[in-house]
């Protein structure tokens, strides 16, 4: 019995593939060196990330560990640090993972050093990748202009929640596909499943997540202004890619 896994996309259109993956888990499923890879994690760590680059930061660290994050102050480097535990701002650090925090007043010419537990999962399974962006709603159109351009297989990745899979990361990619159908990717049944989410949803984005097991958990947070701002679209044009162990501006 053949127990490869088989990426081959439903037949149709020509040339490359646009994929979803709908959760970490399923990365070991695709031979990412194929792939230019999005990694979405839309509550919040893509979002406040690109942000952050669009607002002149010089480079954002993610790492999965507070204590990684200390592991930079420790060694002598300048950077800002961001983490947060349970709606709070980590004792000694700078500022937490709100996007409301990576301000051009805050972040300018800096370089931060981000723990994202999900996002950096995701991140680190896709290190063989051709190329590795972010993408959020508040980068939506830029970076589907982007990805028209290239002549490669596109894979989306959803950062979903410990491994399993979440509402908004797929609409963000359902959003994705919506934009670059037409352009003569060839789409497999995951992006056709989130496009047809992103279509029930795409009218009233915020009312259809508030259901989201993500967004009840910040909101007992208090922290409703984060989820709102997530959920913007084109605020910002910038493109974060991993440069080695760096989120940097996608030039």
């Amino acid at each position: 019995m053949n127990t490869e896994p088989n990426n081959t996309p439903p037949s149709g259109g020509g040339g490359s593939r646009l994929e979803v993956c709908l959760t970490p888990a399923l990365i070991p499923l695709y031979n990412v060196e194929e792939y230019i890879v999005v990694v979405i994690d839309v509550f919040r760590a893509s979002t406040s990330i690109c942000y952050g680059i669009e607002n002149g930061a010089e480079a954002i660290i993610p790492v999965s560990q507070v204590e990684e994050c200390s592991a930079y102050l420790e060694k002598g480097f300048d950077y800002l640090l961001a983490a947060e535990r349970n709606g709070e701002v980590v004792t000694g650090f700078d500022f937490g993972n709100s996007p409301f925090s990576y301000t051009r007043e805050k972040v300018a010419g800096k370089t931060i050093v981000l723990t994202t537990t999900n996002g950096t999962h995701a991140l680190h399974l896709s290190r063989r990748a051709k190329k590795i962006v972010l993408g959020a709603f508040i980068n939506l159109t830029a970076i589907c202009n982007w990805l028209k351009q290239q002549d490669e297989n596109i894979l989306l990745v959803c950062s979903g929640w410990k491994n399993n899979f979440n509402l908004e990361d797929t609409l963000f990619a359902g959003a994705v596909v919506e934009q670059l159908q037409g352009h003569g990717f060839r789409v497999d049944d995951p992006a056709i499943a989130a496009n047809d989410l992103y279509r029930l949803a795409k009218d009233d984005l915020d009312t259809y997540l508030k259901k989201t097991s993500h967004s009840e958990r910040l909101k007992k947070l208090g922290i409703e202004a984060d989820i709102a701002f997530c959920l913007k679209v084109d605020l910002t044009t910038a493109i974060p890619v991993l440069e080695g162990d760096r989120l940097v501006k996608l030039q």
